[in-house]
Parts: C-alpha cells; structure tokens; sequence
C-alpha cells in the first residue's frame, strides 16, 4: 500500500508507449524506487515507424544508458552517405517529371542542419525498452476507468475489478487519455479532449521491396511531397527492410465519430481522396497498399496544466500532436527525463520521515513549468508546418520553394538542439528549496 512519507512513495504509470516506458526506464536507474507499477499495457502497439530527433536521442541516452547501442541494431537512417545530414527531401505530388525535376534536387532536404534522423518500427523500440525494466513491474491489459484522490493516495479503478493505490500516478495513456480527464476536468473541462486538426490520413508499412517497385531509389531517403490540400510522406524502418508511409489529406469537415480517432471507409471511398488527375500515380499505387481506415489527426491546442495533486501528464495525454515534425515521442522521452529526475531527487535527497505531499506539489509545479511551454510550441509548430506542406500557409502558398526555405531557416534548431540539463536543474528547483529550508542530504 502506498504511504504518504518520502521514504514510502510508489509511483503508478498509466499507459506503456514510449513516454510511460521511458518514465519507468528512468525512476529505476535513478532513484532504486522499487515501487513502480505499470498498469494498462499493450506491448504489441500499432504497426507504425517512429523516429527521433537529436533531443530524443539524447533525451534517452540521459534517462537509460545502453539505450542507444540497442536502439542502432534496428533503426535507419537515409541509405547514402551524402545523404546523412538530410532530414526530409521535399518534393512534389505533381505528375510523372514533377517528381525527378532538376528544380526539386535543388532543394535536397528540408533542412541544411547536420543531423541524421534515425527511425525504427515502433514494436522494435517499445520490445527494446521493455527489456530494461523488470518483467514483476507490469500488470499486463489493464484498462483505467476511473481515479480517486485523498490526502495521502491515489486509487485507481480498472475495468475488470481490480483497484490499485500510489502515492503518485502519472498519466501516459495517450490522446484519449482518461487521466488527462481527472486532471482538467474539475476547472478546465473545455480542454479535455482532443481537437480535430482538419486533417486525415491512410498508413501503412510495405516492405522495401515493394516500395522500390513505385518510387524506385527515391526510397533511399526520407521524404515529404507537398501539394494542395494533399502531401505524403515516407521513410525507412526496420534496418532498411520495410517503408513507413503516410498520405494525408486536408478535410475541411468536422470529424464525424465523437469516440474515435479512426474511420474505417470503403475502398473506393480511400482511392477517391487522391483522383486528382494532377496527382502522379505513383501516390494511387501506394494508396492501394494502406487499410481504408482514416486516421483522424488530432491534436491538444491548449492545456493549463499539467498535474492535479498527486496526479500528473505525460506524453500525449499531454501533449498530443501533429506528426509533421517528427517531434511527438521525442516530446515524451523529455518529458519522461525531467520528471524521472524530479520524483528521483524528491525519493533520494528528502528526508525519508517527512511527508511526501509538499515535495510532490513543488516537483510537479517545476516540471509543468519547464515541460508545458516547449511542449505548446512545438505543438503549435507541427499546425502550422501542416499548413504549409497542404499550401494553406499565407507567407508560402503554393511555393515549394517558400516552404522549404522557411523550413530550412532555422526551423528546427530550437526543437533538436535544447539543453536538456538545464530544463532537469529549472525542474527541481522548488524541491531544491523545500530540502534546503528542511536540512535534507545532498542534492542530485
């Protein structure tokens, strides 16, 4: 049973995708908290790539050591050398000579930053991340109904019964999240679920082969085809054996199901979002390899905060995004760094007998107040990056050119180049001071 002393804390974790993993990844190198649990666990995920950028990368390296070496057996990057510091080629969905036009090599890649983003297929990272946290951890396919809060405890209600008590529950269960519910709804309930983003898209994974009998060698680096009110996107997963791709269509039409995110359509109805005869046929053929199910792209526009009491978000359930910078799991991996660091310092440096609630109060508050402004921003930069590759932006229009070089001016810099151990030092901060004031032990 949880206890509301330093010395007693146990923390829950709702949800097991990148960001609750990586949580769980970080409180047991950290801090040697045996109480951890991990509730609501679908380890086989969705058949879907996922990449990260420079701050993923180091996000993970910070939080697990060892991580990295494993995570390069099986992710890729861009195929040739002079190809290694390309993010994304954009291109165009034209006809026929629009994708191999002098004017588009001109154009090699979004960005000119030195960076390779490496991708991987999502079942590989979350399998791999697994295998640093012990097995008697998880509590396997639970699903969260409902959260009740008292002064000394969180109890969490699951669907089959079963009841589980924590000092602490963080809230990594996605973007239909029900933590993110108890949070906001008592002052904020307009921000509880996510907003429609006016967009949709079909997915899939093929194998590479297949890939290469559309797009040829176009396959070798990742790339994005901008057009009007349509773009698509793909890249390499799995070592180089399969393909990840996206095509994505603008909607301008309210999401029809109140309860889902996707929409299973007909065929026909899948194959009639890209009959524009303008549109090269090599995106119809790719469209024929996805599921006729519409994913919906949703996103959170605005959030106050982060926590409520002993109660905090993480990952898409605060966060969720559009995925047009590649930035949404990376978003996770720091907000599972600070906050692994925080509940770490609070369990190490506190003394053991004291209460656990103040410092519960000042690490949550240090971390929504790192966490959520970055968050926003990138939540907000991945909008209007949409816009731009649908040609709805008002500064590029229907300029390729417009939109690549706005995204090569320094788009991204912010994004992947952060200091992380500045955000973990501004984020304990407050239990710096409690500890300070209460003679604690030294500070991590």
């Amino acid at each position: 049973m949880a206890g509301d002393k330093v010395k007693d804390m146990h923390v829950a974790i709702v949800g097991a995708g990148i960001g609750g993993l990586a949580l769980a990844m970080g409180l047991r190198l950290r801090s040697a908290l045996h109480r951890i649990d991990i509730q609501l666990v679908f380890l086989t995920g969705q058949s879907a790539g996922i990449g990260f950028g420079t701050n993923g990368d180091l996000a993970l390296d910070m939080i697990q050591e060892g991580f990295i070496p494993e995570f390069e057996r099986f992710c890729i990057g861009n195929k040739p050398k002079n190809a290694q510091n390309i993010f994304f080629e954009g291109m165009l969905l034209r006809r026929v000579l629009a994708l191999q036009s002098p004017g588009t090599a001109s154009h090699r890649g979004v960005t000119q930053i030195t960076f390779a983003e490496l991708s991987a297929h999502r079942n590989d990272v979350l399998q791999t991340m697994t295998s640093f946290i012990p097995i008697e951890k998880v509590r396997f396919s639970k699903r969260l109904t409902n959260i009740e809060q008292y002064s000394n405890k969180v109890v969490l209600h699951l669907a089959d019964g079963d009841t589980a008590e924590a000092s602490i529950l963080v809230g990594a269960d996605g973007i239909k999240s029900v933590v993110r519910k108890h949070v906001l709804s008592p002052t904020y309930p307009g921000q509880v679920d996510p907003v429609y983003a006016g967009s949709y898209c079909y997915r899939g994974v093929i194998p590479i082969a297949e890939g290469q009998e559309i797009f040829g060698d176009l396959t070798n680096v990742a790339k994005m085809y901008l057009g009007e009110k349509r773009c698509c996107v793909h890249y390499l997963i799995s070592g180089g054996e399969e393909l990840n791709f996206l095509l994505c269509v603008a909607d301008n039409k309210p999401w029809e199901l109140s309860n889902a995110v996707t929409q299973k359509v007909a065929y026909e109805t899948m194959m009639s979002d890209f009959d524009d005869p303008s549109i090269d046929d090599r995106f119809r053929r790719l469209l024929c390899k996805a599921n006729p199910i519409r994913w919906g792209l949703f996103h959170h526009r605005y959030t106050s905060t982060y926590y409520r009491d002993r109660v905090v978000l993480l990952g898409d359930s605060a966060h969720a995004s559009l995925p047009f910078q590649a930035a949404g799991a990376g978003q996770g991996l720091e907000d599972a760094l600070v906050l692994s660091n925080v509940l770490a310092k609070i369990f190490l440096n506190a003394p053991g007998g004291e209460p656990l609630h103040p410092y519960i109060r000042a690490g949550f508050a240090g971390y929504d107040a790192v966490r959520r402004p970055r968050a926003q921003r990138q939540l907000e930069r991945a909008h209007e990056m949409a816009t731009m590759l649908y040609y709805e932006h008002p500064e590029t229009g229907t300029d390729m050119y417009k939109v690549l070089g706005k995204l090569q001016a320094g788009w991204f810099e912010w994004l992947w180049f952060h200091d992380l151990g500045k955000d973990v030092r501004e984020a304990g901060r407050g239990v710096d001071e409690i500890i300070e004031r209460g003679g604690g032990r030294c500070k991590i």
